[in-house]
């Protein structure tokens, strides 16, 4: 396997990897949170992400993606770790004919793990931070796409949220 397609799995792996993390022990309510009007609840972050990877999938298959809107949170959640393996797949056996794998670094992976930072964003706002961990020494796997991600290798044991960081 050459070392962009190495690179790529290892990202959709990131993105699982990071999307747990902020999801871990989320707070009955979360999945329906708005902040403001206009702005997604995690839920449809989560939709949207599996939107972003879905259309990638079309760069190898053809066609049009559109993900609707499924009842719960875990199913959209499980819709998402899906869309990671469709790619994984992809990444792995097929030639990149429409795109470069720079491009879908840049474009639809890139999307994905911003909006994993919103979601992390969303759950300080919400009033259950993520507890912070240096990601450098995660154990992030590039065969484990799915939501059983392990927990932090080297996370922070002297984080405390200030009080005046929590709402209310």
């Amino acid at each position: 396997m050459d070392d962009a397609r190495s690179l790529l799995m290892h990202q959709l792996a990131a993105i699982a990897y990071r999307l747990q993390k902020a999801l871990r022990d989320a707070p009955e309510g979360f999945a329906a949170y708005r902040v403001i009007p206009g702005v997604r609840t995690p839920m449809e972050l989560v939709r949207h992400m599996a939107s972003v990877l879905g259309y990638a999938g079309t760069l190898f298959r053809g066609g049009t993606y559109h993900a609707e809107a499924l009842p719960t949170f875990a199913e959209e959640i499980a819709r998402l770790h899906s869309n990671l393996e469709f790619l994984r797949e992809h990444f792995e056996l097929d030639p990149f004919a429409q795109v470069t794998p720079k491009q879908l670094l840049q474009g639809p992976l890139a999307d994905a793990m911003t909006h994993v930072g919103q979601l992390a964003m969303l759950r300080r706002m919400f009033g259950s931070p993520v507890p912070p961990e240096n990601f450098v020494y995660a154990d992030v796997k590039a065969g484990n796409l799915g939501p059983h991600q392990p927990d932090p290798v080297a996370p922070d044991a002297e984080w405390n949220v200030p009080e005046h960081d929590l709402p209310g």
